[in-house]
């Protein structure tokens, strides 16, 4: 990326903390989201005296303005490092995973949280592991370190190993709040995250769907296609037709849809990369979760 672009997000809960920040706190303070009146005797500070609100109140209490803090969260990015993310008829999957990393690196600088990276592939892999901290620099440094992963050192997740390497690389996460997002082709079997997901139940969790334009649409021309399967490396040759063209059309719209209503049972909504980050698109999609 030339440019960094900057994405905001705005979550639909409140987060314990007392590190100043950009996201809603459950602590009072000195903040200014208002949260109640009170007692000038219960919490002495005439700095916060409401004049109007006192008035009003008509038994002779001075009231004070109570406000909630803003506070700062860790937040995590989870990226799925085997071999079918290092697939892409233009950019790498990964690479692309690696530009919206950039961009939360910097996003979370500006609102005050910590960033860290976890990878896994059938493992958890530590080689890629970037503890959550508060750093101008973070977020560059999770992505240079996507795009020079090769996929010589990503062993593909057969059968449950992913949601295997997926468990153990998370451990530290388990009932943590926060924002985590979770970045995956999900070419593998999904029939166990949703137990997984609920170990996440106290932070945002931001399904990553991430999928190529070229392994969701078939070719137009009706030709021998040599096509190679990513994960396992088989090779295999089909004659594009028309019925075959509707059958990769259909499969897609089955995953799709098996995916939207795992995530939508855990109150996740799935985000999709396709080819591309767009960082407006990201931010429209924290509107419309956390309205």
């Amino acid at each position: 990326m030339d440019r960094v672009d900057e994405f905001h997000y705005q979550l639909p809960r409140r987060f314990g903390g007392w590190r100043p920040g950009a996201q809603r706190g459950l602590s009072q303070g000195s903040g200014q989201e208002f949260a109640a009146h009170r007692r000038l005797f219960d919490h002495p500070d005439p700095r916060r005296i409401d004049l109007r609100a006192s008035l009003r109140e008509g038994r002779g209490d001075w009231l004070v303005r109570i406000h909630r803090l803003r506070v700062a969260i860790p937040v995590h990015v989870v990226v799925d490092v085997s071999a079918s993310m290092h697939f892409g008829a233009e950019r790498r999957k990964l690479d692309v995973v690696a530009d919206l990393v950039e961009a939360l690196g910097y996003s979370a600088f500006r609102a005050g949280d910590a960033v860290g990276l976890l990878a896994f592939d059938q493992r958890e892999r530590q080689d890629l592991f970037v503890p959550a901290r508060h750093s101008r620099g973070n977020g560059s440094l999770m992505a240079r370190m996507l795009r020079e992963c090769d996929a010589a050192s990503s062993a593909p997740p057969t059968d449950d190993r992913a949601l295997a390497g997926l468990r153990r690389a998370t451990e530290r996460l388990v009932g943590r709040g926060g924002l985590v997002f979770l970045a995956s082709d999900f070419h593998w079997p999904i029939g166990a995250l949703g137990e997984l997901l609920e170990q996440f139940s106290p932070a945002c969790v931001v399904p990553l769907v991430v999928w190529d334009p070229a392994e969701i649409e078939p070719p137009d021309a009706r030709a021998l296609v040599a096509l190679r399967d990513a994960e396992t490396g088989a090779r295999r040759s089909l004659w594009m037709r028309d019925s075959l063209r509707t059958r990769w059309r259909e499969s897609v719209a089955v995953r799709r849809a098996e995916l939207t209503a795992l995530f939508n049972a855990h109150g996740m909504p799935p985000f999709h990369l396709q080819g591309r980050f767009e960082a407006e698109a990201l931010t429209r999609y924290f509107l419309e979760t956390a309205a």
